[in-house]
């Protein structure tokens, strides 16, 4: 039986690797995957399931290119992960590079993971876009 670290792990593994169809399927069919980021960003639009996820991701590939991105820090919970992070990238729009901290939580459910948030330093992000 998977644990809700694993579920995450296995997650953050998928991207890592651009494997969208392994990602997919660790979500609920309900999954309620929502973002905070700086104003304006087409990504910031909240997303319910699987399908809309995808969406998302697309929408974030188009408008980025993610140089590095790293968790580095995993706190689990019986049904829930919060993972730490860094990440340095381009905005595709005025080629700037913006270096940012950010903190994902997860809720598992059944174990699939049911609801996400994210949230970015945006006045790093914010610079980059002016």
């Amino acid at each position: 039986m998977s644990t809700s670290l694993s579920i995450v792990q296995d997650m953050y593994a998928a991207f890592g690797r651009g494997d969208m169809p392994a990602l997919l399927a660790s979500l609920s069919a309900d999954v309620d995957w929502r973002f905070i980021g700086a104003p304006g960003m087409a990504y910031n639009q909240p997303a319910r399931g699987p399908a809309e996820v995808e969406h998302w991701f697309g929408q974030v590939m188009e408008a980025e290119d993610i140089q590095l991105f790293e968790p580095r820090e995993f706190f689990a919970g019986p049904d829930h992960v919060t993972v730490v992070g860094f990440e340095r990238t381009r905005d595709r729009r005025t080629n700037r590079v913006y270096e940012t901290p950010w903190i994902h939580l997860s809720e598992i459910r059944d174990g699939k993971v049911c609801r996400f948030l994210g949230i970015y330093d945006t006045a790093a992000v914010a610079a980059a876009l002016a």
